[in-house]
């Protein structure tokens, strides 16, 4: 897995499995130490390992208490700082980490944030897959975000996902496209937002076929 030493607040969120608002909210009422993030000039950038913690933090809200779910942070977090891997890139030694590093036991409760750990790794490796599999190119329509080797726009593609269209449906609109293609450009989506509201087309009759698009000068008032 390529290294990442930081995520903005939608990649954390899309890591964490949570949304951008509890992303912030955990920053705003302090419940995460500042050494998981960076904050500058209104920016905020998350090292990895605060997704799993942000992830346990909102997940186990329906089984532990807030006061028992920051202190497993805490206790978390200097684990973290006795390690030789804080912040360190968070590379393929997850996968031959002891996982059982990651039961913090405190008094009468024990907490295993390993299953947090592992679901962070695999959404962040999606990320990953994602970004590799998006091209940026000025000469491509404009710099817009395309799947690779194609002309196809990623928020395109992400748009029919979320409008609910069934997969079949969007590769046959889209037959250069795999599944995992479409699936990646979904998560790139959402990790990368597009700015401003997009268009939304209505949807011609069953059967229709669009022959050409053409747009008519706007008539100016007399």
């Amino acid at each position: 897995m390529t290294a990442v030493e930081t995520l903005t607040p939608t990649e954390t969120a899309v890591v964490a499995s949570v949304s951008v608002r509890d992303v912030n909210r955990i920053i705003d009422e302090k419940i995460l130490p500042e050494t998981l993030y960076v904050e500058a000039d209104r920016t905020r950038r998350f090292y990895f390992d605060s997704c799993a913690l942000i992830s346990f933090y909102f997940k186990a809200a329906n089984r532990l208490t807030s006061e028992e779910r920051s202190r497993t942070v805490a206790t978390a977090v200097m684990r973290l700082r006795e390690s030789t891997r804080w912040h360190g890139l968070w590379t393929d030694y997850l996968k031959e980490m002891d996982w059982k590093e990651w039961t913090i036991r405190e008094e009468f409760l024990t907490i295993d944030l390993a299953p947090f750990l592992k679901h962070a790794q695999e959404r962040l490796a999606r990320l990953l897959a994602a970004r590799g599999r998006v091209n940026k190119d000025p000469r491509i329509l404009g710099g817009s975000p395309v799947i690779k080797g194609t002309r196809i726009p990623v928020y395109d593609v992400a748009a029919s996902v979320a409008a609910g269209l069934p997969p079949e449906r969007i590769l046959e609109a889209y037959p250069g496209l795999s599944a995992e293609d479409v699936e990646l450009a979904a998560l790139y989506a959402e990790a990368n937002p597009s700015r401003g509201r997009p268009r939304r087309m209505p949807e011609p009759p069953a059967g229709a076929v669009i022959v050409s698009v053409r747009h008519a000068p706007r008539r100016q008032r007399s």
